[in-house]
């Protein structure tokens, strides 16, 4: 395993990638990615939590109101039948969630907020 950073449209990303054919072929888990925080405007209050991929919101598994912590799961996109878990990117509060189960998302999209 070896630890990178990937920059991607001048936004830097923290990735762990196995090597095939160096040790074992068992994949190991990801970490959660860490993802910059959107500073365009949304419909709530706080920073909004973007979508890391164009795709279907599959579950929501937070609630307005509700305290997170970094690292916490907040929903579940699926793309090209593969799932993606959302992470929180912070502590605090959930402001408001802005999609539903169900909704077609873009990436980069707004998907919730927390202040």
């Amino acid at each position: 395993m070896k630890k990178l950073r990937v920059t991607v449209e001048g936004k830097s990303y923290d990735v762990t990638v196995e090597l095939l054919g160096e040790g074992s072929v068992t994949p190991a888990p990801l970490p959660a990615p860490t993802l910059p925080v959107s500073s365009s405007p949304s419909s709530g209050s706080g920073d909004a939590v973007p979508s890391p991929l164009a795709g279907k919101v599959v579950s929501i598994d937070v609630k307005a109101g509700q305290q997170v912590s970094e690292g916490d799961e907040l929903m579940i996109l699926e793309a090209m039948k593969m799932n993606t878990h959302v992470f929180s990117p912070a502590s605090g509060t959930i402001g408001s969630i802005l999609v539903q189960a169900g909704d077609n998302v873009e990436e980069g999209q707004s998907l919730a907020t927390i202040a």
